[in-house]
């Protein structure tokens, strides 16, 4: 029988956010107060602005003002993985659970992950399914080709490693995060840039011995921002996560990780 929630010692929910003005306006952030102040574990939420170019600052900085659980932490450019660990640097409490601002899988599905903790997984992920409701055809099939190809090289017991919705150890990921390629060879870069960071993160938590656990979550496409960059880089984005996914191989093959130790 798993624990209830009341067992939970605290999490820090943290928020990218690059460009999400339209995402903001349609009240996502009270989504996620609404149900975070229901509950009976303690809780904060990082909201990580990664240089955002359009009013996405000015919007976080007014509600701030009005919600101190709310911290806003204000970042030079470098990506998805960069406004990540800067949250995660921050984290006060001993999980923490990373999510994107459209909500697309919404801060209610967090239920369904936080009893895990008491059967000692160090990760807990979300994982979509196959249907993406509200995705294009394109989309779909360049997921299920990134799909096949990265479980034939890594991580082939899981099977969405991409979803945005994930749970971990703080101090495990601390350890671990400036291992990382996004982290360690940042690249200053216009735009969004997602990488799969989230494939070597959770690549290395395996190898470390530590149990990672995937749960179907509900997901469903509700991202209203235009200012993140053309409709072509979500081809792009495609190709530059094939080509780490190879490099993670690669860097495992030469023994390149050998010293990327954490502990408990």
């Amino acid at each position: 029988m798993k624990k209830s929630n009341k067992s939970i010692p605290g999490i820090s929910i943290i928020i990218p956010c690059y460009n999400e003005e339209n995402n903001l306006r349609r009240g996502v952030l009270d989504q996620v107060k609404s149900f975070l102040t229901k509950q009976s574990y303690p809780w904060e939420v990082l909201i990580c602005n990664d240089a955002s170019t359009d009013k996405s600052l000015i919007f976080l900085q007014k509600f701030h003002q009005n919600n101190p659980n709310f911290r806003l932490i204000d970042l030079p450019h470098g990506g998805k993985a960069s406004a990540i660990w800067g949250g995660v640097q921050q984290a006060r409490f001993p999980y923490v659970l990373f999510t994107d601002m459209d909500q697309s899988t919404p801060i209610n599905e967090l239920s369904k992950l936080l009893p895990y903790i008491s059967e000692n997984y160090q990760a807990i992920i979300g994982s979509r399914g196959v249907s993406r409701d509200n995705t294009s055809i394109i989309r779909k099939i360049m997921s299920s080709v990134f799909f096949v190809f990265r479980k034939s090289l890594l991580l082939s017991s899981l099977n969405d490693t991409q979803c945005g919705f994930k749970v971990f150890n703080t101090k495990i990921i601390k350890q671990l995060f400036p291992y990382l390629a996004a982290i360690k060879n940042q690249v200053q870069s216009s735009g969004w840039r997602v990488s799969a960071y989230d494939v070597e993160l959770l690549f290395l938590i395996e190898k470390n011995g530590f149990k990672i656990k995937e749960v179907p979550v509900a997901w469903k496409n509700e991202d209203t921002s235009t200012s993140k960059g053309d409709s072509s880089r979500f081809k792009k984005e495609s190709i530059n996560m094939a080509k780490e996914v190879i490099r993670v191989k690669l860097n495992d093959i030469k023994g390149l990780y050998q010293h990327c130790n954490a502990k408990i």
